[in-house]
């Protein structure tokens, strides 16, 4: 029986809903770090976080702004606004299991974050989940990690 749904890369994204963009995610979350402690971050701080030029990260705030997830006005700061602050939250909680998870199966340190930065887009919450329930899994059975990393070795 021949099976009719293998799609390419465009044509899975495609099936899935998504109303923010993996660049808007990335932008999302950079803000949401870089306010957690001060309440609010500036364009040349977000630009240069994520190694963008100023008027690229204005125009994508802009956009964000636009959704009403976060106040920002020229020059001025930016603010994440109750959903943008819950969406840049789960952005980061999204982004550190992954990392968790590819730094327990033992991924190398120099390409975690790009390897985590370019899977993260692409995952279902679902498919997180699980990522965070195996993460707890190996955390109460460190045996079973042992295991595998002398399975690595061999």
């Amino acid at each position: 029986m021949k099976n009719n749904n293998f799609r390419t890369f465009q044509g899975y994204m495609k099936q899935e809903e998504h109303l923010l963009s993996a660049s808007m995610e990335d932008y999302l979350e950079m803000i949401y770090r870089l306010s957690k402690d001060t309440g609010f971050t500036r364009i040349n701080e977000l630009s240069e976080a994520l190694n963008v030029h100023p008027p690229s990260a204005t125009r994508m705030v802009q956009k964000l702004g636009l959704m009403n997830l976060l106040q920002y006005e020229r020059y001025g700061v930016i603010i994440l606004r109750a959903e943008g602050k819950k969406l840049g939250e789960l952005l980061l909680l999204r982004h550190n299991i992954i990392e968790a998870f590819f730094r327990l199966i033992g991924a190398k340190a120099e390409t975690l974050l790009a390897e985590t930065e370019k899977v993260e887009h692409t995952l279902s919450d679902e498919t997180v989940k699980c990522f965070e329930q195996f993460i707890a899994f190996i955390e109460e059975n460190p045996d079973v990690l042992i295991r595998f990393k002398n399975f690595k070795v061999e």
